[in-house]
């Protein structure tokens, strides 16, 4: 039977799919032969725009096809589309909610990988507490992989945020999930492509560290 499992990677505020993790999902999907079934979309810096062309994006899939892998913000925008959708989520060191010092990124700036230039703007700060989810629903969606090294987000915070999940945590490393190709086939795995007989149990929870 023809597997139509997709995954879609979600990545961060100023990043793109030329990110390192985005990248290692292609080229590894690619490898697997399941490159048809791997997407990363541009994302627009408005949270709006992005949630729009993602719905549109998803809307020919059921549910039970869909993972999201989404990273630092892109794990925000991941978290409210699986309330929605019903979908599966892994997240990656996550914006669980509006940090304090968001007010540093608005304005005119450029994304990391293109130096493309765009403005982020204040009332795009209201649209993402629209976005806000204040508990998950189905615990048993959600693969949390947090780094206790994430020099931007806390990882107490995610931790507290996908309770019943199940969740990684990684010693060390950084906000960028150094270390990110170790789990690279399960996350793969997880959304339904054969990385080699790697198995994982998608109801599974608790902190295995």
């Amino acid at each position: 039977m023809q597997n139509n499992n997709i995954i879609v990677y979600l990545h961060g505020f100023r990043s793109s799919p030329q990110s390192f993790k985005a990248q290692l999902c292609a080229q590894r999907a690619a490898k697997l032969k399941a490159g048809d079934r791997y997407i990363c979309p541009q994302l627009p810096a408005s949270p709006k725009d992005s949630i729009q062309l993602l719905l549109s994006l998803l809307s020919p899939f059921a549910p039970e096809q869909i993972t999201l892998v989404g990273s630092s913000l892109g794990g925000y925008y991941a978290t409210w589309l699986a309330e929605k959708l019903g979908a599966r989520a892994v997240l990656l060191n996550p914006m669980t909610g509006i940090p304090t010092n968001m007010a540093q990124f608005l304005g005119a700036t450029t994304t990391f990988h293109t130096n493309e230039p765009f403005e982020f703007k204040p009332e795009y700060v209201d649209d993402l507490r629209a976005l806000k989810v204040e508990r998950i629903t189905h615990p048993e969606r959600y693969w949390l992989i947090a780094a206790t090294g994430d020099e931007l987000l806390d990882w107490r915070e995610m931790v507290a945020h996908y309770p019943g999940a199940k969740q990684t945590i990684i010693e060390g490393s950084d906000h960028g999930l150094t270390g990110f190709e170790q789990y690279l086939d399960e996350v793969l795995a997880y959304g339904g492509i054969d990385a080699g007989g790697i198995s994982t149990n998608n109801n599974s929870d608790g902190d295995t560290r």
